[in-house]
């Protein structure tokens, strides 16, 4: 249920704080892997924002009473803090209400991060709208403060910014960026954005105050100052609003934006961001984003409520929550731009697990979610691969790994091939999107290249050599049981799309070589009640969740046995925070158990290995943003944080897509 109050779309919250947890960590403006800002508190005045890699990118909210201050969001000070009543995670939102004294505040933070409009993707602003409202019948002066660290603009404290405050476009604007402004030249993982500028703005009005500080203590948040430009180090960017006598509702707006100049580099070329193509000032972006504010506040609801009712009807509520915690965080874990050549690219970061560009083993499990919502996003995250490939620079005749380490894309970094890996993962994914779009038009374009693959699988898929996959923290493996599951299904996707483009004796070949391979999987494979980690492997298991693709597009390689038999011995195998991934270890990749889940025909089955996912999410002691790789003993993050490969949790509600094609 929503409602609307001139423009400002809240969600109404049913009943006080959650009796738990709702998230590791709560989104606040997600965008793209450096204009992230996340609170690793249930509370949102108990710490500092942060970036996801966990260094301060500081946020400061403070209302002030008749005089008296209330700290709503920000590290603790001397400042008393607000009593925070709520926080609701959706889709595209995350809501906060407070009591700050005899006034009622509702915070909302908006990354408008629709799929199906490429314009609202790539847009780097969000929404911060705040609603004060007296709670006793009385009128009371109310004035907002929100101050910004000049650190949302640099890679490391002890660099020098530039700040500055100025009017444009009908919006009062705070401007921030290094005075060096390095552009591009900073790549790696544990790193944060040092170009371009980040600014906050506010539709002009005389009751609006801007001004630019050194770092003060939040209790002098409201003390007059006029300063308009300053060159310095930790500098606080200062917005207060009067609201004055507040008793009915009064809302204000404030927008957060970035413009990093230049996204990318690929294979020599510096790229700007998909917006620019627009040809606006980030002044202009950003006073077009307050034009339409409420239209696109009234859309996010409308897809916060329908995703969420999607999911609930085919997973379950908890299902329905992991999905609301994953969307926005598996999108801003990319930047679109286009390429030299005219094509839409969607550039993943490996975030905290080497930092890789344009990964192919990252596309493969976050490929649900854009597949469900717009699988030209999908084709975004497969054209710098087929590119690579196509143009000569990868000349192996199987898929890349990567395309370098973000947001520099001149090639592979990554020390290792994943041969089977990433040619099966680029073939399946190729069939997929002919599957969501009615067609094999996508394959077709790059026919020749996924025809080199399949070749490549057809020889050294389906017995893997000593290499490694998508889990390689967990080490090379030979004979990998999954890793054959995938190279077979790809086998079949080719031959899918061979029929589908009238190669009728392609598709004949690699069908029947695809289904021998099944007979002989199942004879290598099997350990009884369930089929072995390794084909040498008896008395080991491991999820098989390469299978999920053989259901999903109905390619009807492997009998309804080798699904029944395998779940029913997952369900045998969970810990207290889900599935371990294989029987070398006790933790899991919660993306993997999802995709695991879905090969169960009972719904209950499915709900009994998403539950432990769920609980993990709300229960952990490692706050950061969702991490897919834990502990399933004790529900502590192992590796990877913010992660886009938790776009396959929609695994299940793509399912239901495609079963109506």
């Amino acid at each position: 249920m929503k409602k609307i109050i001139s423009g400002f779309v809240f969600c109404l919250l049913a009943g006080s704080l959650p009796a738990q947890r709702s998230a590791p960590a709560y989104p606040l403006i997600t965008h793209d892997p450096y204009f992230s800002i996340w609170s690793a508190s249930d509370t949102l005045s108990n710490s500092s924002t942060t970036h996801w890699t966990g260094k301060s990118l500081a946020l400061t909210g403070i209302l002030k009473v008749d005089g008296q201050l209330y700290r709503f969001m920000g590290a603790p000070s001397a400042v008393q803090a607000a009593i925070q009543k709520s926080v609701h995670i959706s889709a595209t939102q995350t809501t906060y209400s407070f009591t700050c004294g005899k006034v009622d505040l509702t915070l909302q933070f908006t990354s408008p991060l629709l799929l199906n409009n490429l314009d609202l993707v790539s847009r780097p602003v969000s929404y911060i709208d705040t609603r004060a409202q007296s709670n006793d019948g009385k009128a009371h002066d109310v004035q907002l403060y929100l101050g910004a660290s000049s650190d949302l603009a640099v890679n490391k404290p002890d660099q020098e910014v530039t700040a500055s405050q100025y009017s444009a476009s009908g919006l009062s604007l705070l401007k921030v960026g290094t005075t060096a402004q390095p552009v591009l030249k900073t790549k790696g993982d544990d790193v944060r954005i040092d170009w371009g500028y980040f600014y906050v703005a506010v539709p002009a009005a005389k009751q609006v105050q801007q001004s630019i500080t050194d770092s003060r203590p939040q209790e002098h948040a409201f003390d007059a100052v006029t300063q308009q430009a300053a060159t310095g180090k930790q500098l606080s960017l200062n917005t207060i609003i009067r609201l004055g006598a507040v008793n009915a509702p009064k809302e204000q707006l404030i927008l957060l934006g970035y413009d990093d100049l230049y996204s990318v580099q690929f294979f020599g070329q510096d790229l700007k961001a998909w917006w620019k193509q627009s040809g606006l000032s980030i002044e202009q972006l950003m006073a077009a984003a307050a034009k339409d504010h409420t239209t696109t506040l009234q859309q996010c609801a409308a897809f916060n409520q329908k995703m969420r009712a999607d999911a609930v009807a085919v997973g379950g509520n908890e299902y329905a929550r992991l999905c609301e915690l994953a969307y926005r965080q598996s999108i801003a874990a990319h930047k679109l731009v286009k390429s030299p050549q005219g094509e839409l690219l969607f550039l993943s970061k490996e975030n905290f697990s080497n930092g890789s560009i344009n990964t192919v083993d990252i596309t493969y499990p976050s490929a649900p979610l854009y597949l469900l919502y717009n699988p030209g996003l999908l084709k975004g995250m497969m054209n710098g691969i087929f590119y690579y490939s196509e143009s000569g620079k990868w000349t192996k005749p199987f898929a890349a790994h990567d395309i370098g380490t973000y947001p520099i894309g001149n090639g592979q970094t990554y020390g290792e091939d994943m041969p089977v890996e990433e040619s099966g993962n680029m073939i399946i994914l190729a069939g997929a999107i002919a599957k969501a779009e009615g067609n094999a038009a996508y394959a077709k374009k790059h026919w020749k290249t996924i025809s080199t693959w399949a070749e490549y699988l057809a020889q050294a898929g389906f017995d893997p050599a000593n290499q490694l996959c998508t889990d390689d923290f967990a080490g090379h493996l030979a004979r990998n049981a999954n890793l054959s599951v995938k190279a077979i299904v790809a086998l079949g996707v080719y031959a899918r799309l061979a029929r589908q483009l009238n190669e009728t004796a392609v598709a004949d070949k690699y069908q029947q070589l695809a289904n021998g391979f099944v007979k002989r999987w199942m004879e290598l494979a099997d350990n009884g009640d369930h089929y072995a980690l390794t084909f040498d492997g008896k008395g080991t298991w491991s999820q098989k969740y390469n299978l999920v693709w053989d259901k999903l597009l109905d390619l009807q390689l492997f009998p309804q046995e080798v699904y029944r038999k395998e779940v029913q011995y997952y369900l045998g195998k969970q810990q207290t925070y889900g599935l371990p991934l294989d029987s070398r270890k006790t933790y899991t990749k919660s993306d993997w158990i999802i995709w695991t889940a879905t090969l169960a025909d009972k719904q209950q089955d499915f709900k009994a290995l998403t539950s432990p996912v769920f609980r993990y999410a709300v229960e952990t002691s490692t706050r950061v943003p969702l991490s897919d790789w834990h502990e399933t003993t004790n529900g502590m993050m192992v590796g990877f944080v913010a992660r886009s490969v938790v776009g396959g949790y929609f695994i299940k509600m793509l399912e239901t897509k495609f079963k109506k094609k």
